[in-house]
């Protein structure tokens, strides 16, 4: 096993003063009040809440001091940090060990000795959206958010604003615009938004950009900006008042590249288990580090604030001689759009289809708490599970209330190495009003089981098609009323109560059923296979099969 540096270096600089630099400054003053550490920040700004930025666009957070979480002068005072803003590291000479410094405010250059180095340089745009006329604004700094908001001050009602990006930033700034009374266009790449979702599951997303009025173009980019509007690759052009910049971002590696530190296959900073870059002396956290994937174990990127903060405190650790592995990243994250949570951990079918990797799927609809006690919502929970090993590989949860609760429990279950079958057997709190005797959590846990035990077979929906083709018998379990309010064209309807007496009349041959969501599907494939008959359920029933065929396209089934 790798062991940390066995001394605490005297001195430390730090390269960024916000969640990874900043968790890395004020756990080593915890750990050694005679360690010397300095930090330099290009912003005017330290330690800020970067994730609250576009919920102060949308006046959800009223106080702009609310987002400034420490200051220069309080850092000094509290933890004895010499933090120096709108100062740019230049360069790094590991011989020397010393850093180059630009003071922005002053244009003094000088340098800067270390004995250890954190890099906490965070991520960087790509290339600058083309053209001009329309101010054009990212969603990343207290300097964004001062720009947009007086933009949307001297902009009369009505004002039209351009989102280019359907990630976690994109769908948080068109949910904040629109509580802003701005008219919002949506320009994503892809073929549909919050890419790292399955298309099923993205449906509820399209359908609430949808509602809100927001106007979503997918498969489109931005190809000009000029005078009061934007062009589109799709032909068509917006007018706007304003453009946000919510693409991807890539690490910001350039400071470690130039000083000739290890890039990783990402593009990434390499970092082993304690931080540590290809110099024993210089560390890397936050998102221009790469992370171990926890699902192949490879190299992955993983830009979220969580881990920056926690790989921050491990590199202070590593520094000061008591430093432990850093867990591998499971990447678990949520977003709110609307009335919608949106939530996932680990891969997605998507990417396990494109790794050629086997995989079982589980999808379920639960509601957030008991039915009977009022106001339960409904979800849509879909689980990835190695069919080899019973391992859960991923999970994705769309919904309203209850869905962040699910998601850490099932990131809490996939870092502990849970089997997806002993979901089911996991004590979850209960009461009415909270949960349901048996949990969304055990609701997947027991469909897993039933997988691995051969109880029940299942086929996804965009399997169904093919399994038509081959000559299979679709038959809807659901009551004549469901069916006849919206089924899937050519399925046979036969309401499970009547199926154990009318089971004869379906010819021979392979039968799929299907009921809403899953569940009397599972009780009809049961019943028919005790029969003697060759029958699968669909997976996730009539709403799971809507969902994914209202969205842009199905998944390209894998050669593999």
């Amino acid at each position: 096993m790798q062991k940390a540096p066995d001394a605490p270096g005297r001195r430390v600089v730090i390269v960024g003063g916000v969640a990874g630099g900043m968790s890395a400054a004020t756990r080593l003053r915890r750990l050694d009040e005679e360690v010397e550490i300095v930090v330099f920040e290009r912003g005017e700004y330290v330690s800020f809440a970067n994730c609250g930025l576009p919920y102060y666009v949308g006046g959800v957070i009223r106080e702009r001091e609310d987002l400034l979480l420490q200051t220069a002068e309080g850092l000094a005072a509290r933890f004895r940090i010499d933090v120096r803003t709108s100062s740019v590291v230049t360069s790094i000479d590991c011989s020397s060990r010393t850093v180059s410094v630009l003071d922005e405010t002053t244009g003094r250059r000088y340098s800067e000795p270390f004995d250890s180095l954190i890099l906490a340089v965070g991520a960087t745009s790509g290339a600058s959206l083309p053209g001009e006329g329309v101010p054009v604004r990212t969603l990343r700094t207290v300097d964004d958010v001062d720009a947009i908001d007086a933009l949307l001050d001297i902009t009369p009602t009505g004002a039209r604003a351009v989102v280019v990006g359907g990630g976690f930033i994109g769908l948080e700034a068109v949910e904040n615009l629109f509580r802003r009374g701005v008219n919002v266009t949506l320009v994503q790449r892809g073929d549909r938004p919050l890419s790292p979702l399955d298309p099923e599951m993205a449906a509820p997303v399209i359908e609430a950009l949808e509602l809100h009025e927001v106007d979503l173009r997918l498969n489109t980019t931005v190809t000009r900006i000029c005078a009061g509007r934007v062009e589109l690759s799709d032909g068509d052009a917006v007018e706007a008042d304003m453009v946000i910049d919510a693409r991807g971002v890539r690490p910001d590696a350039a400071l470690a590249m130039d000083a000739g530190l290890a890039i990783g296959p990402t593009g990434g900073i390499a970092v082993d288990a304690f931080q540590r870059t290809s110099d024993p002396f210089i560390y890397a956290v936050g998102d221009a580090a790469e992370k171990v994937d926890a699902v192949d174990g490879a190299a992955s990127l993983v830009t979220m604030a969580g881990l920056a903060n926690r790989h921050g405190r491990a590199a202070a650790d590593a520094i000061c001689g008591i430093g432990r592995p850093s867990r591998p990243a499971l990447g678990t994250a949520v977003v709110g759009l609307f009335d919608l949570t949106i939530a996932m951990v680990g891969w997605s079918e998507h990417r396990l289809r494109a790794a050629g990797r086997p995989h079982r799927v589980v999808h379920t609809h639960p509601a957030s708490h008991a039915t009977y006690y009022p106001g339960a919502e409904t979800m849509a929970m879909k689980l990835l599970i190695d069919p080899a090993s019973d391992e859960i590989l991923g999970a994705q949860i769309v919904g309203g209330a209850g869905v962040d609760k699910r998601i850490d429990v099932l990131a809490t279950a996939m870092a502990a190495g849970l089997e997806a079958s002993a979901l089911a057997e996991l004590e979850l709190a209960y009461a009415p009003q909270y949960g349901s005797a048996k949990d969304p959590v055990n609701l997947a846990g027991y469909v897993a089981g039933n997988l691995v035990s051969g109880t029940t077979r299942s086929i996804q929906w965009h399997e169904l098609e093919d399994a038509r083709t081959a000559g299979a018998l679709l038959v809807d379990v659901r009551s004549r009323g469901e069916h006849a309010a919206g089924s899937i064209p050519g399925a046979v309807n036969l309401p499970l109560d009547e199926l154990r007496a009318r089971a004869h009349e379906l010819p021979e041959g392979r039968i799929i059923v299907h009921c809403q969501v899953g569940q009397r599907g599972h009780t009809a494939a049961r019943l028919l296979s005790q029969l003697g008959r060759d029958v699968v359920n669909l997976d996730g029933g009539y709403a799971t099969w809507i969902a994914g065929t209202r969205t842009v396209r199905a998944p390209q089934m894998s050669a593999a």
